[in-house]
């Protein structure tokens, strides 16, 4: 590919030079070429690709930095080689050849280090110049987009399975009415009535033509049990009660200046059902907030805060070191670990005032502000500042720190080894001002430690399993000093890895390792990250409400157990299990599950979710940690291809643990844990929470995702179905909207179909009546607006603002949330129950007006009831008995309710006087002029009407009272008994306890 000159057009293509100024975001992927800053770097921000809203720092090509004016870039002569356009944002395999006169190219690694995504945004750099390697749709940003998979809550799926039922109610009644109808025609006479006599063409139509029109008239005339509108409805009340979670105020940060997101309100209820909640740590349970605690060095530990060895530290914020002061050779160590820490990380100091121009120094009296992609970066530059050792730039290729003494200490910075998950570790190769070269490298215990031939190792690990017990994020640092024929010897090494276009991840890992290896250990580093606010209240609640709730985590085993002890995930009885890479090199998986399995059945039968709470005393409770490595050989299939059998073991084994912790997790393996538990045999309904990218692919995989809105980005939160501020709110959000949200459409779905029953049977019966002609019982005004308006606000209101227990109550309660766990509201049993009640309604309404009639009823002047009449008295009757019956459902009761309810039922009269008393021109019938005054003018019609609708609303009201006397459930015995204040051991407590006291702690009022 080769480098054309600069282009202001619009569109760009492969090999256009093109200049991004500050603030601007790069139009296309771009290798970067040279910057308006000397040392030919530029920070970005990637919000809008990864969610991450820090500054990352890029490098331009080595040979091309200098170039600052377009005139230097068009007389550039260069080729770039690289690999196909692929989505995967972090990393790019390539090469530049840089042409100089006629001598042989230089020949320049490019990565992921060198390329400027597009969607990226250009921070604190007047202006850079790149050339566009992939654009269009081949750029990553275009090649990542993919559209979220459909999410169906529960209800819905309910909602469909029922629609089907009564379109199968909607063929049979038309079927059933179709061959009665020939029957009952078999008699000639009945066939041609001296009313309705055929005409010869109708005569002489085919006998299964004809069946077929008066199956699909029978059709239409019964489709209204079908109900349309439910889903006009369902749709309007779940965008409406959307809004009450965004308008809820103690969900509301003020910290953060944040409140709850939705991003989607076809969820809503699906909040009620959750089973299982799979949790991110960093960040969701914890702060995010990384604090320096202390260093360990040669065995002598650190803590800010105090003072060491008798004095303060000029400059600084003092330290006590616990131990006895270190010697001269101990001395050396500990300036030789800070230099590390001041060293080995990829932290830039944040500009003051101008972009590229003259700036404070960062030691002008004031401390520097630092900006890196991780936090724990910038806590440890932070915190080795304050034990006297001050990180102050990077400028031309050399890092400047101010020691003890004040002076400024410069190294060149001659090679960086990234940071991977893999590695779990970074180094970085410098020179001092001596001309010694040093390897500084610090990362995981696990990643040090086999890589260390000298140092005090022993007295090191001891305290980092120590800090890692007490919940502290741990990193570990070693150095290895090398002469000037083993650098060049690792520069030709790395630089052979680096421009190779095959395999240049596997090639430059194999030389990471052949590089990082030899290592002195210097010491060890411990930050803390605190418990978000009442997590512990939280997830304590959530677990008394019957949910499972889980923890995925990258952390190591030690950190993350810790974390669930302070959250109280795992208790002081809580038996831990271990599935880990350790445990599984002392025995193979399959011993390993199969005990596992029968310590955990030994107690006795599966804890179901009616039993489980996760405090249950008289029960062992048993807590399951298993890492990465495991999880892999668990779901990898097995060499007699039966690769079910150990996933429904382990399946098995986490139904029985009240909590399960997974650490060492990919981003990839927690969406496969989610997915494991999503699709077993029970189908439980999973929330995934997290608040950052690699949250992303749990969250958009289970039922319901939750992002928080954190210090990671806002991928997380613009990925999921709902976004809080915090994760205490988790609480509110299920077991009080959840909730509501669940009992109010579901009361919403089963009383649509009970009032379309109640609707549709009686026109079913009337054909019984009138010779199976399809005479409508009803109405056409009738037919159209009982949906529309006669029956519609009563039922929309009632699914927004019914409470059936105060909120209060539900908060104070968790255990509430099991009564409706599993769809209890739209089970098989439930749906029969209202469907029968409309056909018991249906009847007492058609038979009762009928026998009223039997004896020809008349009205006070002597005239007698028509069908229209009929019909009339039998819709006012069963307008009131379906209004009247949302009212008994109804415990909440305000102003809006009394307004709908009792309005409703109003307008219905005021409509049928004004539909039934005027004579409307643009009418083509006049059938219902004076119907509904002559009916409301007989003695007996009002006798029917309040007879009639006591009888339809009796079975319902004496089955309520049965059920809340004999079997009451958790919700009604809550209902029956006067409010009460909340116990003491419900209290809020003051949740914001150090991840060092793993023990439950009494609550305070």
């Amino acid at each position: 590919m080769d480098c054309s000159l600069v282009r202001t057009l619009v569109h760009r293509y492969v090999g256009d030079i093109v200049m991004v100024k500050e603030d601007e975001t790069f139009p296309c992927d771009l290798v970067f070429l040279s910057s308006s800053r000397a040392d030919g770097t530029c920070h970005v921000t990637t919000a809008s690709l990864d969610g991450e809203s820090s500054h990352k720092t890029h490098y331009a090509v080595q040979d091309t930095k200098g170039f600052h004016t377009e005139e230097d870039v068009g007389g550039l002569h260069a080729t770039i080689e690289c690999e196909q356009p692929q989505p995967d944002l972090y990393r790019f395999v390539g090469r530049i050849n840089v042409y100089s006169d006629l001598n042989d190219p230089v020949v320049r690694p490019l990565g992921s280090e060198n390329l400027l995504l597009r969607g990226a945004t250009l921070k604190n750099t007047e202006k850079i110049f790149g050339v566009a390697v992939y654009t269009g749709m081949e750029t990553k940003m275009a090649l990542n987009y993919q559209s979220k998979s459909q999410k169906r809550s529960a209800v819905e799926k309910s909602m469909n399975v029922f629609l089907i039922v009564y379109l199968c109610i909607l063929i049979s009644k038309a079927l059933i009415n179709t061959v009665l109808k020939y029957v009952w025609q078999s008699d000639p006479f009945r066939d041609e009535p001296w009313y309705n006599q055929k005409t010869e063409s109708e005569r002489q139509r085919n006998l299964f033509l004809r069946a077929f029109t008066d199956f699909l008239a029978f059709m239409v005339l019964f489709n209204y049990i079908i109900p349309v509108s439910m889903y006009v409805t369902v749709e309007m009340q779940k965008f409406l009660g959307s809004y009450f979670i965004a308008w809820d105020e103690e969900m509301f940060d003020e910290e953060m200046g944040e409140g709850p997101l939705v991003n989607t309100s076809d969820l809503n209820e699906e909040l009620g059902q959750v089973e299982y909640i799979f949790t991110d740590k960093t960040g969701t349970l914890t702060e995010n907030n990384m604090e320096f605690k202390e260093c360990c060095v040669g065995g002598h530990v650190y803590v800010p805060h105090a003072v060491c060895n008798g004095q303060v530290l000029p400059d600084t914020s003092a330290i006590d070191m616990i131990d006895a002061s270190p010697g001269a050779s101990g001395r050396e160590q500990e300036e030789l670990f800070f230099r590390a820490l001041c060293l080995c990380h990829t932290v830039q100091v944040k500009e003051d005032d101008e972009v590229d121009g003259p700036r404070k120094s960062p030691d002008a009296g004031r401390r520097s502000a630092y900006i890196s992609s991780s936090p724990d970066e910038v806590a440890l530059v932070e915190g080795v500042q304050r034990l006297g050792f001050t990180y102050l730039r990077l400028k031309d290729n050399y890092m400047e720190i101010l020691n003890r003494d004040n002076d400024v200490e410069r190294f060149e910075l001659l090679e960086i080894l990234g940071f991977d998950s893999v590695r779990r570790r970074m180094s970085v190769i410098v020179r001092s001002a001596a001309g010694e070269i040093y390897l500084f490298c610090k990362g995981a215990d696990s990643s040090i430690f086999p890589r260390v031939i000298e140092g005090k190792v022993e007295q090191i690990r001891s305290r980092v399993e120590h800090n890692a017990v007490e919940g502290l994020r741990t990193l570990c640092v070693a150095y290895r000093r090398l002469t000037q024929e083993e650098h060049e010897g690792v520069c030709k090494l790395l630089q052979a890895a680096r421009v190779a276009l095959q395999d240049r991840e596997r090639k430059l890992a194999e030389a990471y390792e052949q590089v990082e290896k030899d290592l002195v250990l210097l010491g060890a580093t411990a930050v803390e990250d605190r418990l978000q606010e009442k997590a512990a209240d939280t997830i304590e609640a959530l677990q008394k409400a019957g949910i499972k709730v889980w923890v995925l985590t990258g952390d190591k085993m030690e950190t993350a157990a810790a974390t669930c002890y302070a959250c109280k995930l795992f208790r002081r009885g809580t038996q831990l299990l271990e599935l880990t890479t350790k445990k599984l090199e002392e025995q193979n998986l399959h011993d390993v599950l199969f005990e596992l399995s029968k310590t955990v059945l030994r107690c006795g039968a599966s804890l179901t979710r009616d039993s489980f709470s996760g405090l249950s005393a008289d029960m062992q409770d048993y807590g399951l940690i298993i890492d990465g490595a495991a999880l892999s050989l668990v779901l990898k299939p097995r060499e007699d291809g039966s690769s079910g059998n150990y996933r429904e073991l382990f399946l098995e084994i986490c139904r029985n643990c009240s909590a399960v912790l997974c650490c060492r997790m990919a981003p990839l393996q927690k969406a496969q844990i989610v997915k494991l538990i999503k699709f077993s045999k029970e189908h439980p309904i999973t929330l995934a929470i997290g608040d950052g990218a690699n949250d992303v692919s749990m969250i958009l995989e289970a039922h319901v995702g939750i992002g928080v809105i954190g210090k990671e980005g806002r991928q997380a939160a613009r990925n999921s179905d709902y976004a809080i501020p915090r994760f205490k709110h988790l609480k509110k959000m299920l077991l009080v909207h959840g909730h509501f949200y669940y009992i109010r459409i579901s009361e919403l779905v089963q009383y649509f179909f009970y009032k379309n029953v109640c609707f549709i049977f009686p026109q079913f019966l009337y054909q019984f009546f009138c010779g199976f002609s399809q005479q409508t019982l009803y109405d056409t005004a009738y037919l159209t607006l009982y949906n529309i308006s006669f029956t519609s606000l009563p039922i929309l209101l009632y699914s927004l603002m019914e409470q059936h227990v105060g909120v209060d109550t539900l908060r104070r309660d968790p255990s509430l949330y099991r009564d409706i766990a599993k769809n209890a509201l739209l089970r098989w049993r439930v749906f029969v129950y209202w469907t029968f009640l409309g056909v018991f309604d249906a009847l007492v309404f058609f038979f009762g007006a009928y026998f009223m009639f039997e004896n020809t009823t008349v009205t006070s002047n002597g005239q007698i009831f028509g069908n229209w009449t009929f019909g009339t008295l039998v819709f006012t009757v069963m307008v009131f008995t379906v209004t009247l019956k949302l009212a008994l459902d109804t415990h909440y009761w305000t102003w809006i309710n009394h307004l709908v309810i009792w309005g409703s039922l109003l307008f219905y009269v005021v409509f049928s006087l004004l539909w039934g008393g005027i004579i409307w021109p643009f009418l083509s019938y006049r059938r219902m002029y004076y119907v509904f005054i002559q009916m409301l003018s007989s003695g007996p019609a009002w006798l029917a009407i309040v007879l009639l609708v006591t009888v339809s609303l009796l079975p319902d009201v004496l089955k309520k009272v049965l059920c809340r006397q004999l079997w009451p459930s958790a919700t009604e015995r809550v209902q029956r008994s006067p409010s009460r204040p909340a116990p003491a051991d419900t209290a809020p407590s003051p949740d914001w306890p150090l991840l060092k006291d793993p023990e439950p702690r009494p609550r305070r009022e």
